[in-house]
């Protein structure tokens, strides 16, 4: 991997990890497209520099992590679904994860739902922090439990589970930003110890290469974060949910023409 092609794939985790697009499926087509998706270190790449992206959520919103031992309850009882299944259902997502097609018919699925969300769920009374409850924490927790499906999107499924809960579009994605650190940190430390164990280490210039791209993921997602929730909350999730669609369709003709699309995760 080179520095430029490191950078590329910063900017695509920066830019998508919080939106409600699906990181797997443009990593699918960056990684394939320039030809390195199958060297282990891309893998170990696309999943550190994840690091960098969670903390950009941390230094955005530095000021509620420093709030009152119930916001961390409140992130640890959202996190726990997902955490329990994932680890009961690791191998089976491995399974999913080895079909690009999943990833593909996911992202069409989703983006249907997507054009039609803002009608179906309202959401609406809850416009502010205080309005996560305990209950509607672990309700976004398990609606987080979809996104296990490759191409589902965290971001998509916590916010749209946060307006279930009756939260307003802003409310339920920043609560989605910060469910995303204990989980994305926790996802991140797994999987890199599996590549550990599997004995993939990094070289000096690999770890240059990975500061570099956490340095460039951590500043496209502050930004991204800043766009998307002033977006969301003017124009809600029908933009989002026709990218996915085209998104989808993309990755299937790819596989159709016999571009060899490898999954990182």
């Amino acid at each position: 991997m080179t520095i430029l092609e490191a950078i590329i794939l910063a900017i695509i985790e920066g830019l998508t990890e919080f939106l409600p697009v699906s990181s797997t499926g443009h990593m699918i087509i960056a990684s394939s497209l320039m030809g390195i998706a199958d060297d282990p270190f891309t893998k170990t790449f696309t999943v550190a520099i994840q690091l960098g992206a969670i903390l950009s959520v941390v230094v955005l919103y530095y000021k509620r992590f420093l709030q009152s031992i119930g916001f961390y309850k409140k992130l640890i009882i959202a996190f726990m679904p997902a955490a329990i299944l994932g680890f009961m259902m690791d191998d089976l997502i491995d399974m999913m994860l080895s079909n690009v097609l999943v990833v593909a018919f996911t992202l069409l699925a989703g983006g249907v739902i997507l054009v039609f969300i803002d009608s179906w769920v309202k959401g609406g009374e809850g416009k502010d922090a205080q309005y996560v409850t305990y209950a509607r924490a672990l309700k976004i927790g398990m609606f987080q439990c979809i996104a296990m499906i490759p191409g589902v999107s965290r971001s998509a499924a916590t916010i749209i589970g946060g307006m279930a809960a009756k939260l307003d579009r802003k409310t339920a994605a920043e609560f989605s930003f910060f469910l995303a650190v204990p989980t994305m940190f926790a996802a991140t430390i797994y999987k890199v110890y599996k590549f550990a164990k599997a004995g993939v280490g990094v070289s000096p210039e690999q770890v240059h290469i990975l500061l570099i791209g956490n340095i460039v993921a951590f500043l496209v997602a502050a930004i991204a974060i800043r766009s998307f929730i002033s977006f969301l909350t003017r124009h809600g999730f029908l933009l989002f949910g026709y990218y996915r669609i085209i998104l989808g369709v993309v990755i299937i003709v790819l596989s159709i023409m016999g571009v060899d699309l490898q999954l990182l995760d």
